[in-house]
């Protein structure tokens, strides 16, 4: 007999699970504890299948009947409701880490509300994802953001670990507000606790960059980490961008570096026009480099370039006597007095990899590469002569001159 209301209002649970049938392969289900569910079976290619929509009177009989309907026509197409039910499911679970969670709010939130959300991406694939990606967002601790933003602080970019959080902290937010968690772990890591937010100003005077590059020259750092240093002044180029480099960018020939658009921040690729010097000093550091494909390999493996963090650690083990700065600057440092000395800002901005905004962004698509091929010349000899000036430590020759002799 079907059921009816006055029926499943009377149902009593008893000492094991037993169920009652509707029609049509509806049936509910009395659980020992009181539970009602509606549930379904159904051959389909031939095997009998079994599904079930919920409990009762949350889905009322009519309901149910509804459900069954809809099942049945899913059946007679050739679809299998309970392996929809479990990819639901699945997909449901997938929904719920930080990775697939992470998808859900760049499309919803940062594409439609941030400028450069590139940017945001980078910081998730290159720190959070790894770290954490595979894990549920309510399953992510205070203790589990302190990691990542630790080892972002140890890579000497505290700035970074900073934004790393605030990140985090947002993400996290929106998920509090799609009811997908209640607690906010980055948000109770307070921000004083991984870095002082400042305003990026610092530019090394022309007195600060000789006194720098002589105490890199006086180190006992190892003599590529020097080289580095000096092409970071030189080459107006991200830290990453030299740290990765592979010979096969270098055209020695034309005097140019050619960074592949995966390893610029803009993804697009960039050529560097190298001067005299930097010339020379990629042509040491390819004699130091041992056959490796990289231009700066690391000590342990020349199938991989050197770690993150040496530079930084090469430059805070010095005792220089130049006021805080982190490696970054030289990009700064190089910007400001370009511009001091009066040359385009259109060259340096160029010669920086940085994207022209608004209206003169979209019609300035000139690379300038004779002007800034001469621009990073006198930039190279102006380095120089700073280092030049009071100099009591043996810089070494670079290049071909130190091979020859």
């Amino acid at each position: 007999m079907a059921l009816t209301d006055t029926k499943l209002r009377t149902l009593q649970p008893r000492e094991k699970s037993y169920s009652i049938s509707d029609s049509g392969g509806l049936f509910i289900e009395v659980m020992p504890g009181g539970k009602r569910v509606w549930r379904l079976r159904y051959r389909f290619n031939g095997r009998q299948e079994k599904v079930s929509l919920g409990e009762y009177p949350s889905y009322s009989l009519a309901e149910a009947r509804r459900w069954r309907e809809e099942c049945r026509s899913k059946v007679a197409k050739g679809e299998s409701p309970m392996r929809e039910k479990k990819k639901a499911k699945t997909d449901g679970k997938a929904q719920q880490t930080v990775e697939a969670f992470s998808g859900i709010w760049i499309s919803e939130v940062v594409e439609k509300n941030v400028r450069e959300p590139r940017n945001i991406r980078r910081m998730l694939n290159k720190d959070i994802l790894p770290a954490i990606g595979n894990m549920r967002l309510a399953e992510v601790t205070v203790t589990d953001v302190m990691a990542i933003t630790d080892r972002i602080k140890a890579r000497g970019s505290d700035q970074m670990a900073l934004q790393t959080r605030n990140t985090l902290k947002r993400l996290f937010a929106y998920a509090i507000a799609r009811e997908k968690v209640r607690f906010n772990p980055a948000a109770a890591l307070e921000a004083r606790y991984i870095a002082t937010a400042k305003s990026r100003d610092v530019a090394l005077t022309s007195v600060e960059i000789g006194k720098l590059l002589r105490a890199i020259y006086a180190s006992s750092m190892r003599r590529s980490n020097k080289l580095a240093l000096h092409l970071l002044i030189l080459c107006m180029v991200r830290k990453s961008e030299l740290l990765d480099a592979k010979w096969e960018e270098i055209d020695f020939e034309k005097a140019e570096w050619t960074i592949p658009a995966e390893r610029m921040k803009k993804d697009r690729p960039h050529i560097v026009y190298l001067s005299t010097p930097a010339l020379a000093m990629f042509e040491e550091l390819q004699f130091l480099a041992s056959c490796s494909d990289y231009v700066l390999p690391s000590r342990s493996s020349l199938r991989k370039p050197i770690s993150k963090t040496t530079l930084n650690a090469a430059i805070r083990s010095l005792d220089h006597g130049v006021r805080d700065f982190v490696i970054h600057d030289f990009r700064r440092t190089a910007s400001t007095h370009l511009h001091e000395a009066g040359f385009n800002s259109d060259w340096i901005e160029k010669a920086l990899a940085h994207e022209q905004k608004g209206v003169r962004g979209i019609y300035n698509r000139a690379e300038y590469a004779t002007q800034r091929r001469e621009m990073l010349q006198w930039w190279a000899e102006f380095v120089d002569a700073q280092i030049e000036e009071g100099r009591k430590v043996v810089i070494g020759k670079f290049g071909k001159e130190l091979k020859a002799g």
